[in-house]
């Protein structure tokens, strides 16, 4: 039976971390992190998502604002905004959440961001320099995955790691990450999509198998391997007359069949999903901490 790995539990220690951190660097200079969320529209996913994380910001002792919008609001205005923040000293992270309005394009708004302030890690800088091994902020999700498995002591180096997914927001930058010759990356990698003939030929062989597809318990047992470690990335919703709300969330991984084969396994709910929110609060007090080096001159250690 597999070990499970506890985003939760991981995601509060980070939060106790950052708000010790905040704190100390308030008594220093009178001075905290700042995060703006962009919301566009009422989508009601959206609108928990954004709730989710200006609750945590404050949590810990950092300053918070939710920026509602309309829907009908033009791309150019959305850009004024963005590039209003751009320069706030206030706000050292800057996320619009996403998805956006059909008439507005997602990319030229990442882009707008000041790569500085792109604590979603979306920006094309940060992704370049994330391909290229340099310090960068790295997308939340991903970044999560990384730190659940330095905190339970995964070994990833010369091990092979299947991502089963090939998104710009989980499936790419994970690959990109785990190969990277450091601490906590080396490995081999092997990215697998809708185009391959034979999945199973590929999961099989996985030390690490990373799901990121969308497709509620796509990953059964027999598409594993014994003591194969098991990050489920995904959320899916799918109809439950037992629960009061109708539905419940299951993950990409068939649960029930693959934990009794896998020696790791993140559940779902509870498992990449807390890591999230608390990665976007460690990348925004790390820009906060850039800003402060390059505005003021402090260096905190």
């Amino acid at each position: 039976m597999a070990i499970l790995i506890d985003g939760k539990k991981i995601s509060e220690e980070i939060k106790k971390e950052l708000k010790l951190k905040i704190q100390e660097v308030k008594d220093k200079t009178g001075k905290v992190p700042g995060l703006v969320a962009i919301l566009v529209g009422d989508n009601p996913a959206s609108q928990l998502y954004v709730s989710s994380k200006s609750k945590a910001c404050n949590e810990i002792g950092m300053n918070s604002k939710v920026e509602k919008l309309s829907s009908n609001i033009s791309e150019e205005d959305l850009i004024n905004i963005v590039n209003q923040y751009n320069h706030d000293d206030n706000y050292h992270g800057i996320l619009v959440q996403l998805p956006l309005p059909g008439h507005i394009s997602e990319q030229k708004i990442i882009e707008t961001i000041l790569p500085s302030k792109d604590v979603d890690g979306f920006h094309p800088v940060n992704v370049g320099n994330l391909v290229i091994g340099n310090d960068t902020f790295y997308p939340c999700t991903p970044y999560g995955i990384v730190e659940l498995l330095k905190r339970y002591s995964i070994e990833t180096k010369g091990k092979h790691v299947v991502v089963v997914g090939r998104s710009n927001i989980v499936g790419k930058p994970i690959a990109n990450m785990l190969l990277q010759k450091k601490d906590g990356a080396n490995a081999i990698v092997t990215i697998c999509h809708s185009a391959a003939k034979d999945l199973n030929r590929y999961t099989k062989d996985a030390d690490i198998l990373i799901a990121a597809i969308g497709k509620e318990n796509f990953i059964t047992s027999d598409m594993v391997k014994e003591g194969v470690v098991v990050i489920d990335v995904g959320i899916n919703r799918i109809e439950d007359k037992n629960s009061k709300k109708g539905y419940r969330i299951v993950g990409d991984v068939k649960f029930d069949e693959v934990e009794k084969v896998a020696s790791y396994i993140t559940p779902v709910p509870g498992g990449v999903g807390p890591m999230t929110i608390a990665m976007l609060l460690k990348n925004t007090f790390l820009a906060f901490i850039k800003s402060l080096e390059k505005n003021y001159g402090y260096i905190i250690n």
